[in-house]
C-alpha cells in the first residue's frame, strides 16, 4: 500500500522547474554560457553576410541573427539571463538587475566569445582560394560610417541610429523578461524579432550591429579603419542601453515575494521599489520591530522579509544564502 504524499503547491513548482539551489548557477558557469552565446551570435550574425551577397539580400543575414539571439537566450538564458550583449548588460546593471562586478564580468565574456567567433569565421576564410584578402572580405561585414558605409552615411547619423536601436533593443529585453510580464516564456522570441527587424535597418545604413562585443569582434579582423571608427559603436549603444535602463528604473516594479520559476530563466531580478509607496512598509510588530510579511515564512531572509532582493537578485550577485 503506498502512502499518498502531500499536496505542496511549492514544493511541487521547484520538482517541476528545479529546485531553487539547482537554478542557481555560479559565475564561473553564467560566464561560459555568455561567452559560448556571444560566440554563436557572431558566428551566425557574421558568418552569414560573409558567405552571401547582405546588400542584394539582407534579409537573411538580419533574420538569421535574431534567430540566434532567439536560440541563444532559449539554451543558456537559464544559465546567465541571455544578455550576450555588453548594451544589454548595461541596461541590466542601470535598472537595477545586476550588480556593477557581475556586469564587468559578463561583457568580458561576451567579448572573449565573439572574438573567437570572429577568428573562426577568419580562419574559415584563410582556406578559401576564391578569397585572396581576408581582412577586405571583413570589411563588407564590419561596423562603419561615412566612405565605409554602404550608403555613405555621415557619423551624425550612424551614431543616432546605434543610440535609437540599442535603446530599443534594451527596451524590449528588460519589459519581456520583467518579472510581472506574464509573457516571460516569449522573451527569447520577442529579443530575437527585435534584433532582427533593427538589423535589417541597421545593414543598410553601415553594419550597424547594435552589440559593441560583435562591432569588435568584426573591427579586429578587418582593415585598419575599423578600429579608428569602433568607438562610436561602443559610445552609441552604451549611451542608448543607459536611457532604456534609467527609464525602467524609473519604473521599477515594487518589490515582493515571488517563485524562483516567476523570473525569466531565474536570471532576471526584481526591480528597485519606490521609497515612498506606503503599500511597500511592513506592519510593526509588538515590540517595535518589523513584522514578517504575511507571504513569507519567518524563517525567510531579512532581506526579503524587508522588501528587498530575492533569491533572483542573489543569483545574479553571486550570493549565497
Amino acid at each position: 500500500m503506498t502512502t499518498p504524499l502531500p499536496d505542496h503547491p511549492a514544493h511541487n513548482a521547484e520538482l517541476l522547474s528545479g529546485s531553487a539551489a539547482d537554478a542557481r548557477h555560479g559565475l564561473v558557469s553564467r560566464l561560459s554560457a555568455e561567452a559560448f552565446g556571444s560566440l554563436f551570435l557572431v558566428v551566425a550574425g557574421l558568418g552569414v553576410p560573409l558567405f552571401t551577397i547582405p546588400q542584394s539580400s539582407p534579409l537573411p543575414a538580419a533574420l538569421a541573427a535574431g534567430l540566434a539571439v532567439t536560440a541563444a537566450m532559449l539554451a543558456f538564458g537559464h544559465v546567465s539571463g541571455g544578455h550576450f550583449n555588453p548594451a544589454v548588460t548595461v541596461g541590466n546593471a542601470i535598472a537595477g538587475r545586476i550588480g556593477l562586478g557581475d556586469a564587468a564580468a559578463y561583457v568580458g565574456a561576451q567579448l572573449l566569445g565573439g572574438l573567437l567567433g570572429a577568428l573562426a569565421l577568419f580562419g574559415i576564410l584563410r582556406t578559401l582560394p576564391s578569397i585572396q584578402d581576408s581582412r577586405t572580405a571583413f570589411d563588407t561585414v564590419t561596423a562603419g560610417f561615412g566612405e565605409h558605409s554602404v550608403i555613405q552615411a555621415p557619423l551624425a547619423g550612424v551614431l543616432l541610429l546605434e543610440v535609437l536601436g540599442a535603446a530599443v533593443l534594451v527596451a524590449v529585453f528588460l519589459g519581456s523578461t520583467a518579472r510581472n510580464n506574464v509573457n516571460k516564456a516569449a522573451a527569447p522570441v520577442a529579443v530575437g524579432l527585435a534584433f532582427a527587424v533593427l538589423l535589417q535597418l541597421g545593414q543598410s545604413v553601415g553594419n550597424a550591429p547594435f552589440n559593441p562585443a560583435r562591432a569588435t569582434a568584426s573591427a579586429l579582423f578587418s582593415s585598419s579603419w575599423s578600429l579608428e571608427q569602433l568607438w562610436v559603436f561602443w559610445v552609441a549603444p552604451v549611451v542608448g542601453a543607459a536611457i532604456a535602463g534609467l527609464v525602467f528604473r524609473g519604473f521599477a516594479e515594487t518589490p515582493g515575494p515571488v517563485a524562483v520559476t516567476e523570473d525569466f530563466a531565474d536570471g532576471g531580478a526584481d526591480e528597485e521599489s519606490d521609497d515612498d509607496d506606503d503599500t511597500s512598509v511592513p506592519a510593526a510588530g509588538p515590540d517595535g520591530s518589523a513584522a514578517p510579511t504575511a507571504d513569507l515564512p519567518a524563517d525567510a531572509p531579512d532581506a526579503d522579509r524587508k522588501g528587498g532582493r530575492n533569491e533572483a537578485q542573489d543569483f545574479f550577485d553571486g550570493k549565497r544564502n
